[in-house]
């Protein structure tokens, strides 16, 4: 039995994972949210935390005991709070296994047109992120951060997958194949360890995204 604790619960993507970890009878889930009545219909499947994923010693509850840690949080004013507490709040609990949601272009590794267009439509947030990722580099846990592409909500899990320092060029991905990711680190979860993986979807190639 595997202990997972998921942060930012209510996310889009982390409710798709939490669909496989129901599932799943060989996983105990834990959600942590801002606020724990948006999953009150989770209260069977779950045990459910409310608090602030910027408050170390709320984090800190919440994994006790846990094996995993899924943080899905986000919000550029926040998120490198948000990755500090984090860490020391996997300290304090004595918890190493890290998998953290990131965004694509934290290390300018867009190249071209779709390159310029994201810097351009993502702003701050990318610096706020990189902050948040550097943090996480550094902290000495087992962490895997994931940077997808642009999301789409479509009904299917295909990506490949690329090393930092490798250039991504695929536009987008779905939800479903991020949350599928998520979900095989947490089932091999000595897979990708201090790794940073960019997430796209094969043949999505272009100067932004197809929808945008």
């Amino acid at each position: 039995m595997v202990k997972v604790v998921v942060l930012g619960a209510h996310g889009r993507v982390a409710q798709i994972v939490e669909k496989f970890l129901f599932a799943d009878k060989d996983v105990q889930t834990s959600l942590f949210l801002r606020n724990a009545s948006r999953m009150a219909d989770k209260k069977n499947q779950a045990t459910i935390f409310e608090g602030s994923a910027t408050d170390a010693a709320q984090l800190e509850k919440a994994m006790k005991g846990q094996d995993i840690v899924y943080a899905n949080l986000g919000g550029k004013d926040d998120i490198d709070l948000e990755a500090e507490a984090t860490v020391e709040a996997m300290k304090n609990a004595h918890v190493k296994r890290l998998i953290w949601i990131s965004t694509l272009g934290i290390y300018d590794e867009v190249p071209g047109k779709f390159g310029e267009w994201n810097k351009e439509t993502l702003s701050d947030y990318i610096t706020e992120y990189a902050k948040a990722a550097k943090r996480i580099e550094d902290s000495g846990l087992d962490y895997t951060i994931i940077r997808p592409t642009w999301m789409t909500d479509k009904n299917e899990v295909d990506y490949e997958k690329s090393e930092k320092g490798e250039p991504i060029k695929d536009t987008e991905v779905s939800r479903k194949s991020v949350a599928a990711y998520v979900y095989h680190l947490i089932k091999y979860p000595k897979e990708d360890v201090g790794e940073s993986i960019g997430l796209g979807k094969p043949g999505t190639e272009g100067d932004k995204p197809s929808w945008y």
